[in-house]
């Protein structure tokens, strides 16, 4: 065959124009910023959210969701504290604790999730002792009875006897903050250290440090089979999702509990790390696996840290409470050659964590999913080439996109995205599967780019139905909504009509006070940011702002576009509105600036909806006594101490949420009495804590309202006592004070007359 290879010939055909030539330019452009990112420092803090949360997705999808009959957890819970008194206990108590785990129950290795940093003092053996030094020194009968009972009241000497009898480990808690004096105190003694620098001939490898630590009493220690280190890696965006393997305190190393706790459950087989050199050839180590013997391999990130196994949303562990083990409610035996993890789901305890399967999880349980990822081997880990492989799919992918799509009408280049996307997605979980974790978000997002950049020309023709709509309606609603209605243009206007909607009200508290501590360019400043923040929340969920009146926002849900879940969009976007005026509110700190708190009011009905205003100036907006009531249950959230105050009717219209009935008021400006709420949370999601508080204030105020002021105060008094933040409580105790002095008689209804708006 005499066929040539026209390089030249290829390029003028597949570049038949200028505009084909400059599209794939572009693509090829866009491909090449995404290689710039990785290839100059670290990726933007957006991209490596999205890299996270693709992990958090994929772990998520594959989790076993089955509990590990291996493995408990001796659970100091509310439970415990209940019956055994508030924390920290006697040691006495633990030695109990210990000694029934291994006794009767046959557990083979107990690993503490607490530490024992100070002497146990509650018996009063010290103050004994110093009487028998001092006032009673001559009596004989007092020094035989305490020689007599010294060993009953030393509570420290019977835990480390019961530590030194069985296979027990216990932790320390490093801090590593260097700026902080407070992080250098070394409190207890330290375990003896896994190895040393010398090991690794004096080289160190990357592995986070400390600078001090809090462990536990001598005695304890030197009786301990083995003990580990407590430190949680959090990522930046506050998720715990790794623990270092070693840390380093000085020129020694020290395990994590959970491998401390592997090892003594393989009665101490040695510990083999595995080292090689950075990838950046400056002669520095890194930990590449452990093992122990041939059962067990660890492999590792570059920052010598285990990726926790996640098994699961639910409790993944049989949790068994402190106190019936000490009571011995439990079968001889029925923990027979188990791994029993001591930890804390109290929530006065501090022990919970921010995980990729829950926003509050025991601390404990992730020491658990690790042990459960040892014995199962299948702690999965980044490739130590990840840079090599970031680069080459970006390479790959992003060509070959740029240059295909700009030859493919609209209906094939999806096609061809969501295959490639699939097939990215594919590759991913082949290798997730084998425990290697690569890079997803960003391949994904380059793919999704240059699909919308290819989709441009598209917008491009649609965009004279898109003006003609967004005349209209584009200074009114979000833009998403916009497009929606840009479809169908002819089916809106801006003519009055009535609607069942809903509204809301949002305010800022002490704005008067805080202006006045601001310049007028910090509270310009100040108030562009907290509109755009509030502003982006409201029509995320498809909200329409009506208007902004100084630091107070008005938004409507419901036109012009029709929309069936009105009031549970407006609701959830009050949900969001507190949360995201929490999560500013470090930033705004930093800036100088004041902690933000906001009231939100909610309310849904018939309403007056469409373009009003005289002919200098018109809006698009609502009216009626429906969006009055709203306004009035945001003044109202003060008076409650409450972020939200939702109506009646936003009760009946979202039944997924879980409310707090507050009161029965008279707002004014109205004469029928009506029904207010505090929304807590979505249903499922509210731990069992919380709605025992919630049905316990809602008996108070059933009392109330049958006058049975005694039996209503005692409930709020000791709810008053549990939460004293809760202003509502300090309402009614008030109210029944006074009520108490002046009787509202027989025929009271209960509802309560507001005098303020």
């Amino acid at each position: 065959m005499n066929a040539k290879f026209d390089i030249k010939k290829i390029w003028t055909k597949y570049f038949s124009s200028i505009n084909v030539f400059i599209r794939a330019g572009l693509g090829i452009g866009i491909v090449g910023l995404f290689v710039l990112n990785y290839m100059f420092g670290e990726p933007l803090t957006f991209f490596q959210r999205l890299e996270l949360q693709t992990y958090d997705t994929r772990l998520r999808a594959t989790m076993p969701e089955k509990i590990d009959p291996r493995i408990v957890i001796i659970d100091i819970d509310e439970k415990s504290l209940s019956a055994e008194g508030r924390w920290p206990w006697g040691r006495d108590k633990i030695a109990a604790l210990t000694r029934q785990l291994f006794d009767p129950y046959k557990t083979k290795v107990v690993g503490f999730d607490v530490f024992f940093a100070e002497p146990d003092t509650s018996s009063g053996l010290a103050k004994l002792e110093a009487l028998s030094k001092d006032a009673l020194k001559s009596n004989t009968d007092f020094q035989e009875k305490l020689a007599e009972i010294r060993p009953s009241l030393d509570y420290d000497k019977q835990f480390a006897e019961e530590i030194g009898r069985h296979s027990v480990v216990l932790s320390f808690a490093p801090s590593n903050d260097r700026n902080s004096e407070l992080t250098k105190l070394e409190i207890g003694v330290l375990p003896t250290p896994t190895f040393s620098t010398a090991t690794f001939s004096g080289k160190p490898f990357s592995t986070p440090r400390f600078t001090g630590f809090s462990a536990n009493l001598k005695e304890f220690q030197a009786a301990a089979s083995a003990t580990g280190h407590i430190l949680p890696l959090i990522d930046f965006d506050g998720v715990l999702r790794r623990v270092p393997t070693f840390v380093q305190y000085k020129d020694a190393y020290y395990e994590s509990l959970s491998i401390a706790t592997y090892r003594a459950f393989l009665d101490n087989e040695p510990i083999i790390v595995n080292m090689r050199k950075d990838d950046e050839g400056d002669g520095r180590l890194r930990l590449d696996n452990v093992s122990f013997g041939k059962k067990t391999v660890i492999s590792l990130d570059d920052d010598g840290t285990a990726l926790i196994p996640y098994r699961g949303k639910n409790p993944m562990y049989r949790y068994i409470s402190a106190t019936d083990v000490i009571q011995g409610k439990l079968t001889p035996g029925e923990l027979d050659g188990k791994i029993a993890l001591v930890g804390t789901s109290a929530a006065g305890l501090f022990d919970l964590r921010n995980t990729p399967v829950g926003e509050i999880y025991p601390g404990v349980e992730a020491h658990a999913n690790l042990l459960s990822g040892y014995l199962d081997n299948n702690i999965k880990r980044r490739p130590h080439f990840e840079f090599a492989i970031k680069i080459w799919i970006v390479l790959a992918i992003g060509i070959a996109l740029a240059l295909a799509l700009v030859k493919l009408n609209p209906l094939w280049s999806t096609v061809t995205v969501a295959l490639t996307a699939a097939a990215v997605i594919g590759f991913n979980m082949y290798w997730w599967s084998t425990n290697l974790v690569l890079p997803l978000a960003m391949p994904l997002l380059l793919i999704g780019a240059l699909y919308l950049f290819n989709m441009a020309y598209g917008f491009f023709i649609e965009a004279r139905s898109k003006r003609q709509i967004t005349g209209i309606f584009g200074t009114y609603v979000p833009k998403e909504l916009v497009e929606e209605m840009a479809k169908n243009p002819t089916n809106y206007s801006t003519k009055g009509e009535s609607r069942d909607m809903t509204v809301l009200f949002s305010d800022i508290r002490s704005f008067t006070s805080i202006s006045e501590g601001l310049s007028p360019t910090e509270l310009t400043a100040m108030m562009n940011d907290y509109l755009t923040d509030m502003t982006q929340t409201i029509q995320t969920q498809r909200g329409t702002i009506d208007k902004y009146i100084g630091d107070a926002i008005m938004a409507f849900w419901g036109a012009p576009v029709t929309d069936e879940k009105h009031a549970e969009h407006a609701l959830l976007s009050a949900l969001a509105m507190q949360k995201r005026i929490k999560e500013i509110g470090p930033a705004y700190i930093k800036r100088g600036w004041p902690k933000l708190e906001i009231g939100v009011g909610l309310n849904c009905g018939v309403m007056n909806v469409g373009d009003m205003g005289s002919t200098f100036r018109r809006a698009y907006t609502v009216m009626g006594d429906a969006v009055n009531l709203a306004a009035r249950l945001e003044g109202q959230t003060k008076e409650y101490g409450v972020g939200i105050l939702v109506s009646e009717n936003i009760v009946n219209a979202v039944p997924s949420v879980v409310y707090r009935e507050l009161d029965r008021i008279r707002v004014k400006g109205k004469l029928e009495p009506i029904s207010i709420y505090e929304p807590v949370g979505m249903k499922g999601e509210i731990v069992e804590q919380v709605l025992n508080e919630i049905d316990r204030f809602h008996r108070a105020l059933d009392r109330y309202k049958e006058q049975r002021w005694d039996d209503a105060e005692q409930i709020l008094t000791a709810l008053s006592h549990a939460d004293p933040s809760r202003k509502a409580y300090k309402v009614y105790l008030q109210r029944i004070a006074n009520f108490k002095l002046n009787p509202p008689g027989k025929n009271w209804d209960g509802v309560f007359v507001a005098t303020t708006k």
